[in-house]
């Protein structure tokens, strides 16, 4: 099955769940989804010099020393 059939068959399902089995459903994919969050930035952690990359990023928009999209478009 791909992933449009998967969702289709969940809406399937999710269409058929009393209103008390919904929230627990809403509950559940909440959890599975900031699981997948908390992963991705434990991953990203994980990166030798990432967090001293990200502080430096942050200081930097808070000076002002960025670029716009725009600008950049142009550029590449």
């Amino acid at each position: 099955m791909n992933s449009v059939e998967i969702r289709q068959q969940i809406k399937e399902y999710v269409e058929k769940l009393s209103p008390e089995r919904f929230l627990v459903a809403a509950d559940f994919l909440a959890y599975l989804a900031e699981k997948d969050e908390n992963e991705a930035t434990e991953e990203l952690l994980k990166i030798e010099g990432f967090k001293e990359a990200l502080a430096q990023a942050k200081k930097n928009v808070k000076e002002g020393k960025v670029i716009s999209v725009d600008q950049l478009q142009r550029k590449y």
